[in-house]
């Protein structure tokens, strides 16, 4: 399916959230978002993606 990643065209194999984080190697704590809704960590194994969703995907950074 193709989704849009962080602003990037992509075609993925993953049917949900969470294998879409599993399949492009994002791992630890990160923050999603699914057509600018949030979706908490708890339902992204259910989250289902459709082709053309926007997918945003961003992780804590250490700054000082």
């Amino acid at each position: 399916m193709k989704i849009v990643l962080n602003g990037e065209p992509r075609e993925v194999e993953a049917e949900t959230l969470a294998a879409l984080l599993a399949e492009c190697g994002m791992s630890g704590r990160v923050a999603t978002a699914v057509n600018e809704s949030f979706v908490p960590s708890s339902l992204r194994g259910g989250h289902r993606l459709n082709d053309g969703d926007r997918v945003e995907v961003l992780a804590p950074m250490q700054g000082g």
